[in-house]
């Protein structure tokens, strides 16, 4: 079994599954999936087109030697025995209107089973929790029958992916303070453009030694340098939740930071993956590769990806200004536990507990002044 190498690719990329930019067709797809070139590490949820986004990887995957490449799938959204609930897509397995804790080892067990059987290989290298609930944050019976698919050979490594959306800083910590023995990577978003609140729980992953992938290290393709003011959004691009004006914005910091990757020739994608890669526990960034019309070819940026260096190029005075640039810190309200938040819980947020906040004080982590929305403190 291999380990995550420093850059990879999703199955979200190319707008088939995930509505990011043109979809392209699956022969395109593939091709982008086909390990090669660089090219060893590809992520995958089995929530991805019920099961699509498994089968096309499974199909690029097909010839390849099992040693030469490394899977990291994804379970937790039951599209097997529920209905999507729109744009917030399927509930997870731990909804209670689905099942108990005690059903929680066999749900697993065969998700793991058939998103593996799409895939056409016998284990993970990387098995994530995907975007979990309050629930799969802490409970034991989750956890258990995860570690229960590992021990039984279905996967090699675990972690969580905590999502869909930006937040779930305490959520992430606590389990791995929970958990931490079984837990081997965590996914977070984190880029220079938004390092906010990802970094906030990187302590936390490096004192539990578990390893750190980034996702949307592009920032919406801007990174990509292909996204410009009065860049025409489909209607179902995913990128139309974000603010008003993050084009601009976005763009106009983008220039402020092409001068650290021109000083090291580097692309402002490669930038962005240094930067990330410049934080001790990150070891794999995953942009998405997104067809924009009229804009550059998935396959350029699939090459550019992956000649981005292994080696830190970044010093510690240019990882601080950068991060300064793109300091988003306050700009969106967050999810899962927050002082934002007043009600009941929610899937994807829920109201802070004493425990959390306990939690939050060992970790110099004041929910107030970093938890909160700018805006909502008036």
């Amino acid at each position: 079994m291999r380990r995550p190498s420093h850059t990879a690719i999703g199955t979200w990329s190319g707008g088939r599954y995930l509505h990011f930019g043109e979809p392209v067709d699956e022969r395109r797809l593939q091709a982008l999936l086909r390990p090669g070139g660089g090219l060893d590490t590809l992520l995958t949820a089995d929530a991805y087109g019920s099961g699509e986004a498994d089968l096309v990887l499974g199909r690029a995957l097909q010839g390849c030697g099992r040693d030469d490449y490394c899977v990291v799938g994804a379970i937790g959204h039951d599209f097997y025995n529920a209905e999507r609930d729109g744009a917030r897509g399927f509930p997870r397995f731990t909804d209670p209107s689905l099942r108990g804790p005690q059903e929680y080892g066999d749900y697993v067990r065969m998700a793991a089973e058939q998103s593996l059987q799409r895939l056409g290989i016998d284990a993970f290298d990387v098995l994530l929790l995907h975007n979990p609930d309050r629930t799969g944050y802490t409970s034991e019976a989750v956890w258990n029958a995860m570690r229960a698919v590992r021990d039984e050979g279905l996967a090699a490594s675990l972690g969580v992916a905590p999502g869909p959306a930006n937040g779930f800083t305490l959520d992430v910590i606590d389990c791995f303070e929970r958990f931490g023995e079984l837990i081997d990577w965590a996914m977070v978003i984190l880029n220079p453009l938004e390092p906010w609140p990802g970094e906030l729980c990187l302590t936390a992953a490096a004192s539990h030694e578990v390893e750190v992938i980034t996702r949307v290290v592009d920032y919406g393709g801007i990174f990509w340098d292909d996204v410009r003011p009065g860049h025409d959004f489909a209607a179902r691009d995913h990128r139309l939740h974000r603010p008003t004006g993050w084009v601009d914005a976005g763009v106009d910091r983008l220039a402020a930071l092409r001068p650290f990757a021109e000083r090291h020739g580097l692309t402002t994608m490669q930038l962005a993956a240094q930067w990330c890669l410049a934080h001790g526990p990150v070891a794999c960034v995953v942009p998405t590769l997104i067809q924009e019309p009229g804009g550059r070819p998935i396959e350029d940026k699939r090459a550019e990806l992956l000649a981005t260096p292994s080696e830190p190029l970044l010093d510690a005075d240019e990882i601080a200004r950068i991060r300064a640039i793109g300091d988003n810190t306050g700009g969106m309200a967050l999810k899962g536990a927050g002082p934002d938040h007043e009600g009941d819980a929610r899937p994807d947020r829920w109201p802070m507990d004493e425990p959390l906040r306990e939690l939050a004080r060992r970790w110099d982590i004041d929910p107030d002044r970093d938890l909160r929305q700018l805006a909502a403190n008036g």
